[in-house]
């Protein structure tokens, strides 16, 4: 998959999470599903990680980065 396949709501994506004001968490590259998409391309995402599920709306990048969502990478 790449940045020119569509999104829509169902994909499966990847997901780093931003480091946390505090410092307690750092970026993790998680699972989500894409539960809706905004008028401005930003994705609302159901992510799931060994701690727990949240929500929470990113933009894509084509390289995994913190705060934004990617295509998962195939390693075949």
């Amino acid at each position: 998959m790449n940045e020119k396949q569509s999104i829509s709501i169902g994909s499966i994506v990847h997901y780093m999470r931003n480091v946390s004001s505090g410092g307690e968490y750092m970026p993790e590259l998680s699972p989500a599903v894409v539960t809706a998409i905004h008028d401005d391309g930003d994705c609302q995402l159901f992510v799931m990680n060994q701690n727990g599920v949240y929500f929470c709306k990113s933009a894509y990048s084509d390289m995994p980065k913190p705060g934004y969502w990617s295509w998962p990478v195939s390693v075949l």
